[in-house]
């Protein structure tokens, strides 16, 4: 058996897998990243990996393609450098949101990449809170589903001060909501919005009493954020007393930060699938939560063939 998991971060995800090395006492592989002038990528492994377990820590966020690609190239490099097994951990699985044709002459395209993935020489796929978890089946590899609602619940449950109600921001939401709710043992709202064009919601009604509540809005991910801002201004309206945010992605794409920073919410939790260091700037209400640990566990666990779902098993 191979004494030690190798783990690599890519561009978008060094600190985290910083982070995840420290969580497992391991040092944090050698390699390098390099772009040509045009902006072509260029990777290379600076360590012997022969036969050895390697997981490659990369983010598919922005800049998406730019991201994706490196995460591509460190596989093919890992394969030709005779690992064993090739594991891609990517914390935040981009084109996750494109996983079904709405509409005609449209691509798939979280089933493209999937197979772009796949046929890079991937063995096994650890990602966290998948917009839809039927993503799985796009792959033809093992995926290890991983839950950031352990780790997020905790910190709810420290600010809701048992005068709490968990908010769906749209229908689609409640499922994760709901699971919020019973974890923490607090009620369940829901907002009635409408979407009349991409990135554009609009709230129609609040299912679910929130007033005089400590009120937290659930979501997988925060874009250009609307969303949660647009719910944010209703359940103030409604009568919460505090109006608190938590996903588990950081997309923050836009003006995003900014209209955060006005907004009612009073803070935003949030995890580090997606590094923030830059665009955070001097967003005050933002808590970062990082998901370090429990990759780290999983990685443990996937490297010595232990069960992964058993952290989440009660």
């Amino acid at each position: 058996m191979v004494s030690e998991p190798r783990v690599f971060g890519g561009g978008a995800s060094k600190v985290l897998a910083a982070e995840i090395c420290d969580y497992l006492n391991l040092p944090l592989g050698k390699a390098e990243t390099r772009h040509f002038s045009d902006r072509e990528t260029w990777v290379k492994i600076n360590e012997n990996i022969r036969g050895a377990h390697v997981f490659i820590v990369q983010s598919t966020c922005s800049p998406a393609n730019e991201n994706l690609m490196e995460l591509l190239l460190y596989v093919d490099a890992a394969k030709r450098a005779s690992a064993e097994l090739v594991n891609a951990v990517i914390p935040y699985f981009g084109y996750a949101r494109q996983d079904r044709k709405d509409q005609g002459r449209v691509a798939l395209s979280a089933k493209l990449v999937a197979n772009l993935i796949a046929a890079a020489g991937v063995d096994r796929i650890l990602t966290v809170d998948l917009h839809s978890s039927q993503i799985q089946g796009f792959f033809d590899i093992p995926v290890d589903h991983m839950y950031a609602k352990p780790i997020l619940a905790e910190r709810v449950r420290q600010l809701s001060k048992n005068n709490g109600v968990v908010v769906s921001p749209d229908v689609g939401g409640v499922k994760l909501a709901r699971a919020y709710a019973e974890i923490l043992g607090l009620p369940l709202a829901i907002i009635d919005k409408r979407r009349p064009a991409p990135n554009v919601s609009e709230v129609m009604n609040v299912i679910g009493d929130v007033k005089d509540k400590n009120a937290f809005i659930l979501d997988d991910l925060a874009d250009t954020a609307g969303t949660i801002i647009n719910a944010a201004v209703v359940i103030k309206e409604k009568g919460a007393r505090r109006v608190f945010a938590c996903c588990t992605h950081g997309v923050f794409s836009g003006d995003a930060l900014d209209r955060l920073k006005k907004s009612p919410i009073e803070k935003i939790l949030v995890t580090n699938t997606i590094p923030l260091e830059k665009q955070k700037g001097n967003v005050t209400n933002i808590e970062v939560v990082t998901v370090a640990p429990l990759l780290g566990e999983a990685i443990r666990r996937i490297h010595n063939n232990q069960s992964v779902s058993a952290l989440f098993e009660p």
